[in-house]
């Protein structure tokens, strides 16, 4: 049985500062843990092949990728050569894919996390604060796995890997820092506004398109550039490529950068909901 580690007033005042949340998660590493098993586990249960299909998936969609993009529509990445071009194309696109989807699987269930688990809230005494890190775990593992995928299919198809490879964890923090503070926001405001769920839908699927996934972004015309290059997801997915595909060193100031400014946004969602979870209950 999971239990929460530390009594929680529900209608009391929490502390909002980044020490307390790393003193939260800490002191919740073990409950974190077994949730995020729980939750990778749970959504497999009953199939067949139960956790199997975490690897199954991304390789059939590679291979969908692959088949569509280099037999149908004979497509080439923007500056991609060689007798490999057209299947590494379908690489291409499918780093742009796990960096899409690990940001909205955990965005798109945000809004509904303390709506789903509203015992956590109302009966139990319970740090809701992890439900965001254990969705973002969750998220993680199935990311990972694709990139296992992708990085076999890369070493079939080139007979080598890139050492950067290596990097893609540091590449990847940033975006997990700035999707927790925008999942803590969303999972506040999905009590209290409830088309907040609908409408975070919407967004994704605009986002998809407006990334680099399916093309190169100097496909884009220059003057609506600016507007691709706002894209929170834009600059992951352009450096999760460089060091995964291109064999490159991903751009470090700009990494820092963006890390400060994820920091600043996980700060603000996590501040905002230590200030409004007291009126869940209320709500709920």
């Amino acid at each position: 049985m999971i239990q929460a580690t530390v009594a929680i007033n529900p209608h009391a005042t929490q502390p909002t500062s980044l020490v307390a949340l790393t003193k939260s998660l800490w002191r919740n590493r073990q409950l974190i843990i077994q949730m995020t098993k729980r939750e990778v586990l749970g959504r497999y249960k009953g199939s067949a092949m139960g956790l199997a299909w975490s690897f199954f998936s991304p390789v059939l969609m590679l291979v969908v990728y692959t088949f569509v993009f280099s037999e149908i529509f004979q497509s080439r990445w923007g500056g991609v050569g060689g007798d490999n071009s057209k299947t590494q194309f379908a690489m291409v696109l499918f780093v742009g894919m796990i960096v899409l989807n690990l940001f909205s699987e955990v965005i798109n269930r945000a809004p509904g996390l303390i709506l789903n688990n509203v015992n956590y809230v109302k009966k139990v005494v319970f740090p809701i604060e992890v439900l965001p890190i254990v969705i973002m775990g969750a998220a993680i593992f199935h990311s990972f796995i694709s990139l296992g995928v992708l990085l076999a299919a890369f070493a079939l198809f080139n007979e080598y890997l890139h050492w950067t490879v290596v990097l893609i964890p540091i590449v990847l923090l940033p975006i997990v820092i700035l999707t927790l503070g925008l999942s803590w926001l969303l999972a506040s405001l999905g009590v209290f506004l409830r088309d907040v769920g609908q409408t975070i839908g919407i967004i994704t699927t605009v986002l998809m398109f407006l990334s680099p996934v399916f093309y190169p972004i100097t496909a884009v015309p220059e003057k609506f550039r600016p507007f691709i290059m706002a894209n929170p997801l834009t600059f992951i997915i352009e450096q999760a490529r460089e060091v995964l595909i291109w064999g490159h060193l991903p751009n470090w100031m700009g990494l820092g950068i963006y890390t400060l400014l994820a920091t600043v946004v996980a700060w603000a969602g996590f501040a905002w909901f230590q200030k409004t979870r007291k009126g869940f209950a209320d709500v709920l």
